[in-house]
């Protein structure tokens, strides 16, 4: 074995020779090992690997590897990067440094190569790029700072979420994105990161360029370097604007909820109060209470279905008379409102009230009676009429029941208006007018 020999196949790097032909004279066992190939002494030129790629990862024949391209030039090149590709498929990206080497007078006699295995740089450079990108492409922002709280990066979603330019907070303290009120905010969480701890989900405010305020959710991770200490931190920001809206919405619901429910059973024991007063037996007060009630229990179908924002007086009077007649004897005309809720509730029991009565002793109960229920919407006025005709000759009543309640008092007095109750030959008139504000809905 050769002092060259003794000397290059001990190095942990692959290293080769060549002739002045390009012709391979010698390679250590690192140079095997990144090749996956043995090349044979003396008729192997250029480079013992297997199949070759440029750095681009085409196809490269060995007259135009870097050692070929030195020995054709008679120069040394340093840092030309190739990928070996092994019989097996594996390719090995590399930095090749080939130089020539030369006699006393200065001829070329060979060349000698040392090649680097860049796989793992080229891992970590993947996955850097990797990173890149998607820390770019993100919508929420990504802020890297240092641990005295200087901004180091500034991503696309920052930009977005907060309204300042890389170039306008890169070098600035992250407080100026801090609210006043939440300055002691940053020196919690610093200290947090001093001590290699995250933060999770942090739920707070955060101050735009334009001054306005955004509801965020912020992650902060420590950043370490190779020794693994602590240099700085990554923090995450989530504009969570539309949650935050959203829990508000559900929060003023289950109020309005809880408000409407205690309405409900206010009129439920209402119900039970006047009806005990005016029923007979205990099978006639069940009738009429489960009645009532499942009128009620249609009404707030109308609402649930509607998300709570009201609806349409066409379909609540149409979802009360429905049971007791066909379509052919009930007429509905007016122009489309969209009744609040509260309307919703008391227009309800009054129409339900109108519907049954008419049914027992009203129009309703002979085959020639009609209903026509009609309104008119002016700029702050809303007027309702209920007419009963071609049903049998109807006595004025001699009691207040609970319907009668319900329509003189109850619904009326609700919606801040009047109520009239007639008794007509041929049918019962029931007239509403009240303050167009509080029967349809704000916004429609």
């Amino acid at each position: 074995m050769t002092n060259r020999e003794n000397l290059l196949g001990g190095l942990p790097a692959a290293v080769y020779t060549t002739d002045a032909n390009g012709l391979i004279t010698y390679f250590n066992e690192a140079a095997v090992e990144l090749w996956g190939h043995r090349p044979e002494i003396g008729r192997d030129e250029w480079c013992g690997s297997w199949r070759l790629r440029t750095a681009e990862g085409d196809p490269l024949a060995h007259g135009d590897c870097p050692m070929a391209l030195a020995l054709k030039q008679g120069r040394a090149i340093r840092n030309a990067e190739a990928i070996a590709e092994r019989p097996d498929g594996t390719l090995v990206p590399f930095l090749a440094f080939p130089a020539p080497t030369r006699d006393d007078a200065g001829n070329i006699t060979g060349a000698i190569n040392l090649l680097v295995d860049i796989s793992t740089q080229k891992q970590a450079e993947i996955q850097t790029q990797r990173l890149a990108s998607i820390v770019e492409s993100s919508d929420d922002a990504i802020i890297s700072k240092d641990l005295f709280g200087v901004i180091q990066s500034w991503n696309a979603g920052a930009v977005r979420l907060f309204g300042y330019r890389a170039d306008e907070a890169i070098g600035n303290h992250v407080r100026m994105l801090i609210p006043d009120d939440r300055q002691q905010e940053e020196d919690l969480i610093l200290g947090k990161v001093r001590s290699g701890e995250r933060v999770d989900h942090f739920d707070t405010l955060r101050r735009r360029k334009d001054g306005s305020y955004v509801a965020i959710s912020l992650t902060v991770s420590p950043v370490r370097n190779a020794a693994g200490k602590v240099i700085g931190a990554s923090k995450i920001a989530r504009d969570i604007t539309e949650r935050k809206e959203s829990e508000s919405r559900i929060r003023m619901l289950m109020r309005e909820v809880n408000h409407r429910v205690k309405n409900q059973f206010a009129v439920i024991l209402s119900m039970i109060r006047e009806t005990g007063k005016h029923t007979t037996t205990i099978a006639e007060f069940d009738t009429q209470i489960r009645n009532r009630i499942m009128a009620l229990s249609q009404s707030q179908d109308l609402l649930v279905d509607g998300d709570w924002r009201g609806a349409d007086l066409a379909d609540l009077v149409s979802n009360q008379i429905r049971p007791f007649a066909a379509e052919r004897r009930i007429r509905i005309s007016g122009e489309p409102v969209m009744l609040s809720t509260m309307a919703v509730q008391n227009l309800g029991m009054a129409f339900h009230e109108l519907a049954t009565n008419s049914a027992k002793h009203g129009a309703l109960s002979s085959e020639q009676g009609t209903v026509e229920v009609d309104w008119t919407a002016s700029s702050d006025r809303f007027r309702l009429s209920w007419k009963e005709t071609n049903g049998p000759s109807v006595a004025k009543a001699s009691r207040k029941g609970f319907g009668r309640i319900v329509l003189e008092r109850v619904a009326p007095v609700a919606l801040n208006g009047v109520g009239h109750l007639s008794f007509q030959p041929d049918g019962v008139t029931w007239t509403l007018d009240a303050p167009l504000e509080l029967v349809k809905t704000p916004d429609s």
